[in-house]
């Protein structure tokens, strides 16, 4: 078995065409059609099914691709794992994050970390708790920062490396728009606007408000810290955000409020998949991004 052999069958399995494959391989239809063939012989199976123009992978031939996908990314990952050992500085990291961090956090490690080693690139996925887990996981990001730190998982690894604390914000014509300080149950009567399902800042402030003694009326739900603090500041009710999301200043802005009872935080984690050694960028990365917030890092 060889590995173009793999190569051409993956490329068919994926565009179900076989001179549609042979184009973006730039190769012979024939060529594709007998390595194909080959293939076929030499595992004892039928790996296609004609349908009209295209084809269609029959049972073995689904599930072998699977395995083929499986071994041609490893055979990537491998070398570009020789290409960043032999030039990490010419190596790429992949790098998950929440919404949340896009705007003040993540730009700002990586900014440091590039003056340091400017020709390091990087590629960047954004997603919601869960799914930047299932990225680590299914190898999609090296390393992903994700809030809340998950503190039982035995399948990610990773170091907390930052609480900050969440803030009331209100619109500027509120009641409480010029306390100091307010408790979070005195908002107990009010219209929330909170994260849609799924966000982890949805189930803290709910956490929240459930110590406070409440549960929160929900008046409007949204995805981005923009539109939860916009949404705030023209009046259509209230929200708890992190001061990470509050840096930030456009022409309608909410009041800012610190909360006195309870006290509200989030960890933010640095995670990885467990029982694997990083690529040698990423975790020159790492352990960058591990000094960084113990001696450089300050909130603004």
């Amino acid at each position: 078995m060889e590995f173009r052999q793999l190569q051409y069958f993956v490329k068919v399995a994926r565009l179900q065409h076989v001179t549609k494959a042979a184009e973006e391989l730039h190769v012979a239809q024939s060529a594709v059609s007998r390595q194909i063939h080959r293939l076929e012989e030499e595992l004892g199976a039928q790996l296609f099914m004609q349908k009209g123009r295209n084809v269609q992978l029959t049972p073995v031939g689904q599930l072998f691709l699977r395995r083929a996908e499986s071994i041609l990314t490893d055979l990537d990952r491998a070398v570009t794992e020789i290409h960043e050992f032999l030039d990490p500085e010419a190596g790429e990291i992949r790098l998950g994050f929440p919404h949340s961090l896009g705007y003040h956090l993540v730009p700002r490690v990586v900014a440091a970390f590039r003056k340091l080693h400017p020709n390091v690139k990087f590629r960047f996925r954004q997603g919601m708790y869960a799914s930047l887990i299932r990225d680590v996981l299914d190898a999609e990001v090296d390393l992903a920062f994700i809030s809340p730190h998950p503190e039982r998982n035995d399948q990610v690894t990773g170091e907390v490396v930052l609480t900050e604390e969440l803030f009331a914000i209100l619109p500027e014509n509120h009641p409480l728009a010029l306390e100091v300080s307010l408790d979070l149950a005195q908002l107990k009567n009010e219209t929330f606007v909170l994260f849609s399902p799924g966000y982890s800042l949805r189930s803290l402030v709910w956490d929240a408000c459930k110590e406070a003694g409440f549960t929160p009326q929900i008046g409007f739900e949204g995805e981005e810290t923009d539109t939860i603090r916009g949404l705030v500041a023209a009046g259509m009710g209230v929200s708890l955000l992190p001061e990470m999301a509050l840096y930030q200043t456009s022409a309608m802005m909410p009041a800012v409020v610190k909360i006195s009872r309870p006290h509200v935080t989030r960890t933010i984690g640095l995670i990885r998949r467990g029982g694997e050694k990083l690529p040698t960028v990423a975790q020159m990365f790492h352990s960058f991004l591990l000094d960084y917030f113990k001696n450089e890092y300050t909130p603004r």
